[in-house]
């Protein structure tokens, strides 16, 4: 018989859920660092037991530096999900924007409506941010751009160095044709006699 499916809640007896914090926690810490170890990843746990003590683990040097880098990333996803509900707030109200407007034009309209002089320093924070992700993401798609114009390059010059070295097999072919067909058709330049005839000539 299979085993049946344990029914999860609170265990009441105070020693017995004791038990049971200590040897889940151990088992959770021991999984973590297992974890961190075999994926060559950041882990960070954090335990606060019903007496408020805390309990942690961390694979990096100390957690406040994941905690740290899980802030950063936060943030700047909702800085990533503002740009681009601004973004489609710009190209909606000034269709010029599409148009091959000046980047330059467009960050300097972009900063006028955020009235930076009226910003509080969180607020200056943030928008820093946002103009970090937007500088990120430009430099991101010209070094793709880049990377695929050398691509296209690349198979150009590749396809140019084929098709020239098929032309220079065709032109030796020519050549050789036209050398024998000359050599056929000179009246004194007739071929030996095979060897065959050669032997039966000597009788």
């Amino acid at each position: 018989m299979g085993r049946g499916k344990v029914q999860l809640k609170r265990i009441e007896d105070k020693s017995s859920r004791q038990v049971t914090f200590s040897k889940r926690k151990g088992g959770l810490m021991k999984k973590a660092r297992e974890l961190a170890v075999l994926c060559d990843v950041e882990v960070a746990l954090m335990i606060f037991s019903d007496r408020g003590r805390l309990y942690e683990f961390s694979s990096a040097e100390s957690l406040g530096k994941i905690l740290e880098r899980y802030r950063t990333h936060v943030e700047e996803e909702i800085a990533v999900r503002r740009s681009s509900e601004l973004e489609k707030t710009h190209h909606a109200d000034c269709p010029g924007l599409q148009m091959g407007a000046r980047p330059l034009e467009m960050i300097q309209r972009y900063l006028e409506e955020q009235n930076i002089q009226e910003k509080t320093l969180i607020e200056l924070t943030h928008l820093e941010i946002e103009l970090d992700v937007i500088l990120r993401q430009t430099r991101f798609r010209k070094t793709q751009l880049m990377i695929e114009a050398i691509k296209a390059h690349y198979e150009e010059e590749k396809q140019l160095r084929e098709e020239k070295t098929l032309m220079e097999e065709e032109m030796a072919a020519m050549m050789s044709e036209d050398h024998v067909l000359r050599l056929e058709l000179e009246p004194n330049n007739a071929r030996a006699p095979p060897l065959q005839e050669t032997l039966l000539n000597l009788f």
